[in-house]
């Protein structure tokens, strides 16, 4: 039988027990939590952090004899054995050779002080907790308790220890943050609840580990494996996503989202956990690699590990990893399906903090994880950790999957026009570089830190060029682009390769005359001069192509042709725009656009000129109407605008954020005129006090998301 008075924890032991003549055990939870940094985890559950020691108190029926021996149990797993780590014997005053030891404090008569510690890299996950006594030849025992051990960024001696008590705050404590979207020269801020103290979500996160493959194949052997935090993360990255077993979340990157969730419409981790829990396993739909990183670092940091999510722009999908990816387009600009090579216009992955004693100290710090199912590693889709020093060193044989990570942000673009005639001509592009602008949040602001620095030496330095003919020798790639044993064979020749694109003799650029907004015609002009004396005619075949960030095209917009004759060292400008008549039905669940000038001439190489196009978030706005206080109601206000010329029916405004709402939100909103402005009030109840994050989604069929979000302070109840 159980009780729950205030904070502390008692137990009531059956008759069988009252050999040890115990009444209660008190595991001093507002003190635990406080000394462990683990307050914030919306359990009754005692939470404890690794390396560290933790208080209980025994209520004694009788005073415990002189002759008596206590010892005790602690033990997690299906199938707990001292050799394997997940079982620990350990007696008063004396520490076992596993580390674990117990200590009797000074204490009221009739009750037993007691602080036990666990050693810095015991097993993570939930234990029981026995007592023995032994009275000459007479054995009682009683089980004292559960509890939940995490590793421990505060302790000096764990493999996760964080030095810096603001990093330790932003990668461990804090629940919302901020995932970077868009492209390279229009980065996007893109709020997330991590939510990682939330109701369930360690026993979700705990749930996860159990559904591995790993754990399905062996599970005593799995659970004395999570001492390691190279091992629970590996797990972690295969088990967020679905392809091998009933992971969390179910990948797609093309078609309809009808039988599930649209990507984009996804703000926060907690919703898509719960789900995936209650309904027993069933894998989520859908996600993309922001929500498989957010899902993944939300998983990370409950357990104690410090994790943070990272966006690389012009990122590589480099499928047999030979650091070239070929692009293919024929005549008129079109994207062409002939490699499953590709440039996304960014990828999200995580990095998480800790040392590699598989690898030597070198390589310690932040650690590269993908959970978004690319390529299969070992078998399985799961990528790392892979360290970011042996990245930026070009050290791309050692574990784990580090040579895939070098070439999403190192690997050469190379683009081709495939002729009618079946002949391919290397085309000159001011190529986009990869792996540009690597971002993440700041510590303790919503700023964006770039971090490129930390994966690879100055662009066309001597150092990056010397790392990157390194990483060609030990993936076996001759400089051509060739990999000297690959299954798959090359679709061009290595003459062709080795000979760089002819530089052309017209330069080009593709500017936008205004900003870009959701509703309004797209005003381009095509900016063309002529570098040389010579005159000039040229041939110009636009389109523009509704994009996927992985810059898939999913509809063709325009294409237009055009002929421009130069005189000597002349410039010229084309204009033309793209109605919103013309990409309306294209771009409702998401915003961007692929434009492509092919230029050619008579003589001389032809240009390639492309621009990214992202439309800009519409009108809203968030006030909340007084001060937010624990356990104290506030409305709050929001304002949207419908960004169309025409009626808007069915759309529903979605709130959530951790500590202000325990559940999403949602209030539908049934109809809004042309450019109309529209208010929705709700009201929050705070319940956690301390910096939080408010995010509302404005979902429509008509048109993308509409998103915002605002941070507030919440005072402690007064």
């Amino acid at each position: 039988m159980y009780k729950f008075e205030g904070t502390v924890f008692l137990i009531n032991l059956p008759c069988i027990f009252l050999a040890l003549k115990i009444a209660s055990v008190n595991w001093q939870s507002k003190l635990n939590k406080a000394a462990h940094h683990t307050s914030d985890y919306s359990s009754t559950e005692t939470i404890l952090r690794r390396g560290q020691a933790f208080s209980i108190t025994l209520t004694l029926q009788t005073a415990a004899q002189p002759g008596d021996n206590f010892t005790f149990i602690a033990s997690t797993g299906p199938s707990p054995a001292e050799s394997q780590q997940t079982k620990a014997v350990f007696s008063l005053s004396e520490e076992s050779a596993s580390g674990w030891s117990a200590t009797r404090e000074p204490s009221e008569p009739g009750c037993m002080d007691l602080t036990i510690v666990s050693p810095a890299d015991a097993v993570i996950g939930r234990y029981k907790l026995k007592l023995q006594k032994v009275s000459g030849n007479k054995v009682s025992s009683t089980l004292l308790g559960q509890f939940v051990l995490l590793f421990n960024p505060w302790c000096p001696n764990d493999d996760v220890y964080m030095a810096n008590e603001k990093e330790r705050r932003e990668y461990v404590l804090n629940d919302s943050g901020i995932i970077f979207q868009g492209v390279e020269k229009h980065i996007q801020k893109e709020a997330w609840n991590y939510g990682q103290f939330e109701e369930d979500i360690l026993d979700i996160s705990l749930a996860i580990l159990d559904r591995s493959l790993n754990h399905r194949e062996d599970p005593a052997v799995d659970v004395s494996n999570r001492n390691d935090p190279i091992y629970v993360s590996r797990v972690i990255s295969a088990t967020v996503n679905s392809n091998d077993e009933k992971g969390v979340v179910e990948g797609k990157w093309n078609g309809k989202y009808g039988s599930g969730t649209n990507p984009l419409q996804w703000s926060g981790s907690v919703t898509i956990l719960r789900k995936w829990y209650r309904r027993r396993y069933k894998p989520v739909r859908y996600g993309q690699c922001w929500v498989f990183a957010g899902v993944m670092c939300t998983v990370l940091r409950c357990l104690g590990i410090p994790t943070r999510v990272i966006t690389n722009f012009n990122s590589a999908h480099d499928k047999n990893v030979n650091l070239s990816i070929d692009k293919y387009i024929d005549n008129s600009g079109k994207t062409l399906h002939l490699t499953e090579d590709s440039v996304w216009n960014f990828h999200v992955w995580n990095e998480s903090w800790f040392i590699r004693r598989d690898l030597g100290s070198f390589y310690d710090g932040w650690q590269v994880l993908d959970a978004t199912p690319q390529e299969k590693s070992k078998g399985i889709y799961q990528c790392g950790p892979a360290s970011t020093r042996a990245i930026k060193e070009g050290d791309v044989n050692l574990d784990y999957d580090s040579s895939f990570v070098f070439a999403a942000v190192n690997a050469d673009c190379v683009t081709w026009i495939h002729h009618s005639n079946k002949r391919k001509e290397r085309i000159y592009s001011d190529t986009r570089k990869i792996g540009k602008f690597i971002s993440t949040k700041a510590v303790g602001t919503n700023s964006r830190v770039d971090v490129t620095a930390n994966y690879k030496y100055s662009e066309g330095s001597l150092k990056e060029r010397r790392v990157y003919k390194k990483a060609l020798k030990l993936l076996g790639v001759r400089s051509t682009g060739k990999r000297t044993k690959i299954t798959k064979p090359r679709r061009h020749s290595s003459v062709a390769r080795r000979q760089p694109a002819q530089k052309p003799s017209i330069s080009g650029k593709l500017i936008l005359d205004a900003s870009p907004v959701i509703g309004q015609d797209i005003l381009l002009t095509l900016a063309l001069r002529n570098l040389i004396t010579d005159f000039k005619t040229i041939k110009v075949k636009l389109r523009a192509s509704a994009i996927l960030y992985t810059r898939k095209p999913k509809a063709e917009i325009l294409q237009l042709s055009r002929s421009v004759k130069l005189g000597s060292e002349e410039a010229k400008e084309i204009s033309f725009k793209i109605s919103y008549s013309q990409y309306k039905n294209s771009l409702m669940d998401d915003r961007k656009i692929l434009v492509t000038a092919v230029c050619k001439t008579k003589q001389g190489a032809s240009l390639l000129v492309e621009k990214d196009i992202v439309l800009q978030d519409p009108f809203l706005t968030i006030k909340v109407l007084g001060p937010t206080v624990v356990h104290e109601p506030v409305n709050v206000e929001v304002t949207f605008t419908n960004p169309l010329s025409e009626v808007v029916t069915d759309c529903v405004l979605r709130a959530e954020g951790s500590g202000l709402l325990k559940e999403q939100l949602r209030i539908n909103v049934a109809r809004m005129a042309p450019m109309e402005s529209s208010t929705v009030q709700f009201e929050i109840i705070p319940y956690k006090s301390g910096t939080r994050q408010l995010q509302v989604d404005l979902v429509c069929i008509h048109f993308s998301d509409i998103k915002g979000f605002v941070m507030l302070d919440v005072s402690p109840a007064q």
